[in-house]
């Protein structure tokens, strides 16, 4: 099932191909790089048993890592950071986490960045309600 629209296998492959994979600025690029020949033999086992191209498989397992990587509180935490220590620019969050946690991002980053107000402590009120207990921390070193 697609999940993304709910429709059923069949309609799946039509619907990833055409609707979600790629928009008109999608273009693909080859990319190359090496794998350990059992995986690739799995996999062409995998592609045959489900009719499928060996690079339709590799790209459907890349998006569903991403997404589930994306969604992960430690990915989105770590994204943060390193966008709070500018270590990433917003753009670079926006592909990582999505444009609207993006913007959230950036609007908690200028409110950290804010200075603290400047207010001086009130100094009429009383938090104590008169009845203050102090503690001798020197009494307490000297018992260890």
């Amino acid at each position: 099932m697609c999940k993304r629209c709910g429709y059923a296998e069949t309609v799946m492959r039509l619907c990833a191909e055409l609707a979600h994979i790629m928009s008109a600025s999608d273009d693909p690029r080859r990319v190359h790089f090496q794998s350990p020949e059992y995986l690739v033999d799995r996999l062409d086992a995998i592609a045959d048993l489900f009719d499928k191209d060996r690079t339709d498989l590799l790209v459907e397992a890349i998006r569903e890592y991403i997404e589930d990587t994306a969604d992960s509180e430690t990915f989105q935490e770590l994204v943060a950071t390193k966008y709070y220590e500018d270590q990433l620019e917003f753009e670079t969050v926006k592909q990582l986490v999505g444009a609207e946690t993006a913007q959230r991002l950036r609007l908690l980053k200028a409110d950290l960045e804010d200075e603290p107000l400047d207010l001086a402590a009130p100094d009429d009120a009383d938090i104590y309600d008169g009845d203050v207990t102090t503690v001798d921390t020197a009494a307490e070193d000297d018992d260890r």
